[in-house]
């Protein structure tokens, strides 16, 4: 693993276009190598989130999976290949980070996220992102990270419309009021059977790809601090009508 705070002439030239930006420079570019970002799933959202946070920079990617590749993964999950199906996605996913940014170290975490072990690992990093594709996960994984006070992106997906908002529920907003959680806008999950999975109800695969690639950048706005991140926002998306929709939420 290279240094965690001295950027190589070799990543001077690779981060050049991030480096330009007085939003980010150099010092943002630090920032993003000393990053330690979770991400849950390395399937549709999560492949676009680990592709681009890599060509990023963040020094540190945690991938939560326990699943293998399989044939039909390979229409949305981009990070995976023909040659890596029935390969752990963490394995996968690490392969494909590695020939794409070397200066990536990934932390692979093959379980499945729940209650009882959410906490222990997302303390080891500094914000998490959330492509999982089931209820008990999201929650585990929102609950943790505000009870360790990491910020949290969260999207979802269906057919063919995604939504995504950011999350820090241990902080103020500018009027010192507390920002919402994923309960005060999600307050339970539905009842199980109720939303059916994308293998029942379909998934255009490039709406993965937008959605991963807008949390990919909620989360670098969160590492470098440039920009108003989605907080106490929820960003709608339906992809039919090429349509964006932001709707305000606050805490119960």
């Amino acid at each position: 693993m290279t240094d965690r705070t001295r950027l190589s002439d070799e990543e001077l030239e690779r981060y050049a276009r991030h480096i330009v930006l007085p939003e980010i420079g150099g010092a943002g570019q630090q920032k993003l190598k000393r990053a330690r970002v979770l991400v849950l799933g390395a399937g549709g959202l999560g492949a676009p989130v680990l592709q681009y946070l890599a060509a990023a920079g963040v020094g540190t990617l945690g991938i939560v999976d326990h699943d293998t590749v399989s044939l039909s993964n390979l229409q949305r999950q981009v990070i995976h290949s023909a040659e890596t199906i029935g390969t752990l996605k963490t394995r996968s996913a690490r392969e494909a980070i590695g020939r794409l940014n070397p200066h990536v170290n990934v932390e692979g975490h093959e379980l499945r996220l729940d209650a009882g072990n959410a906490e222990a690992l997302v303390a080891q990093y500094d914000l998490a992102i959330d492509g999982s594709d089931n209820f008990e996960a999201r929650y585990a994984l929102a609950d943790a990270c505000a009870a360790t006070e990491k910020p949290l992106v969260t999207a979802a997906v269906g057919r063919f419309d995604g939504t995504i908002t950011v999350l820090k529920p241990f902080a103020l907003d500018k009027d010192g009021a507390r920002l919402p959680s994923f309960r005060d806008l999600f307050p339970e999950a539905p009842p199980a059977g109720l939303v059916p999975s994308c293998a029942e109800a379909g998934i255009v695969g490039a709406l993965t790809g937008v959605m991963g690639a807008l949390e990919a950048m909620e989360a670098i706005k969160l590492i470098t601090g440039t920009g108003d991140p989605l907080l106490g926002r929820l960003l709608i998306y339906d992809a039919l009508s090429a349509r964006f929709e932001t709707i305000r939420y606050r805490p119960h």
